[in-house]
């Protein structure tokens, strides 16, 4: 089910918006101080490749915590609102349950990425 699940969400836009957040992070990284960003979104670009069959465990210290909340203000918080609405509307259809799940783990990475271990 994660093999035809990934190839699905690949062919119907996963690949554009890996690409997309890849693409993102090589910009930030251009940049030194932007290097924490870029590294944040290299992570949701392997979480939105395949997200089928990964899940994301959270941890990190205060460090972690007070860049998240500097991250909620200047980003995360329109990001996670972006993901939960398309994933409400996958959630519409029966077959589009699945995808509306996966949108619901990435909106929680887009809230929080610092800490956050892919696996």
């Amino acid at each position: 089910m994660r093999l035809l699940g990934n190839i699905l969400w690949l062919i119907l836009g996963g690949l554009f918006l890996a690409l997309g957040w890849a693409i993102i992070g090589i910009i930030l990284c251009i940049t030194i101080i932007g290097i924490p960003l870029g590294i944040q979104a290299f992570k949701m670009a392997q979480l939105t490749l395949t997200p089928f069959g990964k899940h994301v465990d959270y941890g990190g210290g205060f460090g972690s915590l007070l860049l998240n909340i500097i991250w909620i203000v200047i980003a995360g918080l329109w990001m996670a609102i972006g993901y939960v609405i398309a994933g409400l509307a996958n959630c519409i259809t029966i077959i589009g349950i699945p995808f509306g799940i996966q949108s619901f783990k990435m909106a929680k990475l887009a809230l929080m990425p610092f800490g956050a271990v892919i696996r």
